[in-house]
């Protein structure tokens, strides 16, 4: 098991969700769906306290896309504008085709999402069946790319365990989870869930955030800061701030973790501590 340095381990990532593929522009004008609105949100919630951007691009109709022009020019502009570390979705949309998908990585992204197992997504399914999994593991380790492990179900923990055991440690030997509770048809977003998720991990996971779905957000993220994890927040999985009020701007979401964090005396990871967490290349030209 890789040790996580006693500094790192003091400090709370944040990562910032800020577009997502479920919903539309035309619903929610404040979403980032453009190459511009997507650097100025990376910017600014970087400012705010964000460490790692979790990106989902959409194509010139707002519509998401898996298209690689697209993919490249996210991680190329945002790269160039800030310090954060630079993850892409690997599931896009719940209707991608899975060759499709494993393209994603030819973007060169520091780190991606591999979801461990399929699951229920409000009216439609996430397939992520064993092979792809497989699949994109083995082909994360060979582009020398960190993934983030996203658990959306009791089942995936065990998934997780098992592709440890048939491919090993990802590239950098680090390895980071994410609990996603509160999809509809997936894992309650509960701390009894998360707590539940924590106490079936494998030893070899040396880092381990959580995502509140909607009205979930705020129990998660408590639950996760008491239990020591990290926190993933942003419009991809929340649209609220509190009753009667939308999100304006990720950078809301962002700062409010940011100062739950530091009131639990954790405060936010710079970027140069998250990527020593996660163990990402460093793929900086400057």
């Amino acid at each position: 098991m890789t040790t996580v340095p006693a500094r790192t381990a003091a400090r709370t990532l944040i990562t910032v969700a800020p577009t997502g593929a479920e919903t539309a522009k035309a619903d929610v004008p404040a979403l980032p769906t453009t190459p511009e609105e997507l650097v100025e949100t990376a910017i600014a919630c970087e400012a705010a306290g964000a460490a790692l951007i979790h990106i989902h691009v959409r194509d010139a109709d707002h519509r998401p896309t898996l298209d690689q022009a697209l993919l490249r020019e996210a991680v190329v502009g945002v790269r160039e504008a800030t310090d954060l570390v630079v993850q892409l979705s690997t599931g896009g949309a719940v209707t991608d085709a899975l060759e499709q998908r494993l393209t994603v990585l030819d973007a060169d992204p520091d780190s991606c999402s591999l979801t461990c197992g399929t699951t229920n997504f409000g009216d439609g399914v996430f397939l992520n069946p064993w092979g792809f999994m497989v699949d994109l593991y083995r082909l994360a380790q060979e582009r020398e790319v960190v993934p983030e492990f996203e658990l959306f179900e009791l089942g995936h923990v065990h998934a997780l365990r098992r592709l440890i055991d048939e491919c090993g440690l990802p590239y950098g030997g680090t390895v980071h989870v994410d609990f996603v509770l509160g999809v509809p048809g997936s894992m309650p977003g509960t701390p009894q869930a998360l707590m539940a998720g924590l106490a079936l991990l494998p030893p070899e996971v040396t880092s381990w955030s959580a995502t509140g779905i909607g009205r979930t957000h705020l129990p998660i993220a408590a639950a996760a800061l008491s239990a020591g994890g990290h926190l993933r927040v942003g419009m991809e999985d929340n649209l609220i701030f509190a009753k009667g009020r939308p999100v304006g701007h990720n950078r809301e979401l962002v700062g409010r973790a940011a100062e739950l964090a530091t009131l639990m005396q954790r405060p936010p990871m710079s970027t140069a501590e998250a990527r020593e967490l996660l163990a990402v290349k460093d793929r900086r030209s400057r």
